[in-house]
């Protein structure tokens, strides 16, 4: 991994397409059916790691993955589709091969939401034998 430094930042924009909304989880759960239209939280989440991932992407090494190791997030305000989402993200630890990021979300209209997320670097080969391993002790196909 290249250097990589605290204080490092990314900005990230997202449009909210209509299937990011809260019902879109988990169709076949009649409370997530009962919600509102609104970006679901779980996506927000997914979409803010995607920012720290993008924000990572440069520092990495051939053969290089990273994968995320702690989320800490507050959503609090509604963003309805067709809104534009920015995740501001600022490196704020580097230990090892863990990164750690503070995030920041705005939609049009304001704050969204805040958080911390962390990320490993892994040697994306060692990390998919090892799931081929514990594919095989779970008796799943891989």
């Amino acid at each position: 991994m290249s250097q990589i430094t605290v204080g490092q930042t990314h900005t990230m924009t997202y449009v909210v397409p209509e299937d990011r909304c809260v019902p879109d989880v988990l169709p076949e759960s009649p409370e997530f059916q009962s919600v509102p239209r609104v970006f679901a939280t779980a996506y927000f989440v997914a979409v803010m790691e995607w920012a720290c991932m993008e924000a990572l992407r440069p520092h990495l090494d051939e053969g290089q993955c990273s994968v995320g190791t702690h989320v800490e997030l507050s959503h609090t305000g509604a963003t309805l589709s067709g809104m534009t989402v920015r995740y501001e993200c600022t490196v704020t630890q580097v230990d090892g091969i863990t990164v750690w990021w503070r995030v920041e979300a705005f939609d049009d209209l304001g704050p969204i939401g805040e958080g911390r997320h962390s990320r490993a670097v892994l040697d994306q080969a060692r990390f998919e034998a090892g799931l081929a391993k514990r594919a095989e002790k779970a008796g799943l196909p891989r």
